[in-house]
């Protein structure tokens, strides 16, 4: 029983561990360095390194402009950005699409923000063990990659990018919608055929 609840504990917590950790076939976590991820991505470390960049730079300028308002989140992936979260207005969602516009190296923006009150805790933790179960079931179903799309949840929505063939990202969405709890699947892949 401990053992199961570890796993649960652990698989619930893994999105909030750094990148630095990596999800086993076991469905336990286990530390590895950045560089096993980078290695098995299709973005050059270059590419890797300029998104992380620009989800620092676009988080740091939302939280200068906005302050506690606003609860986002932002994915880059091959400098294409996905913003997901809550905003209380239309306008406030879309001046935040402009700031993360304006950073360097930018190539698009998806602006997914909701309009509404910030989510709770109990919601993001809800989303936090969706994203878990999707990237489970992805390495138990062995049809691609893991660390070729990456997962966002948010609202129970799934979110997938990517650098991806059309195969398998038909395979991922097809993994992701067929999951228990997952309301609605939005792809924001890059397609390499």
């Amino acid at each position: 029983m401990l053992n199961r609840n570890l796993k649960w504990l652990l698989i619930l917590l893994f999105p909030f561990i750094s990148g630095c950790a990596v999800l086993v076939a076991a469905g336990v976590v286990s530390g590895v360095g950045a560089g096993a991820a980078v290695s098995q991505d299709r973005r050059t470390s270059g590419m890797f390194v300029e998104d992380e960049g620009i989800e620092f730079k676009s988080g740091r300028r939302i939280s200068e402009k906005m302050g506690g308002d606003v609860n986002v989140n932002v994915t880059s992936f091959n400098r294409n950005v996905l913003l997901t979260g809550e905003a209380p207005t239309e306008g406030l969602k879309k001046e935040i699409g402009k700031l993360v516009t304006g950073v360097q190296n930018v190539r698009k923006v998806t602006n997914e923000i909701a309009i509404g009150d910030v989510s709770s805790f109990a919601s993001r933790s809800n989303d936090a063990l969706l994203t878990s179960k999707v990237k489970a079931r992805f390495l138990d179903s062995g049809e691609f990659q893991v660390n070729h799309v990456k997962v966002v949840t948010e609202d129970a929505v799934v979110y997938l990018l990517g650098l991806v063939k059309v195969r398998e990202g038909d395979s991922a969405v097809n993994i992701a919608r067929s999951t228990s709890g997952v309301r609605k699947v939005v792809k924001v892949f890059e397609y390499l055929d």
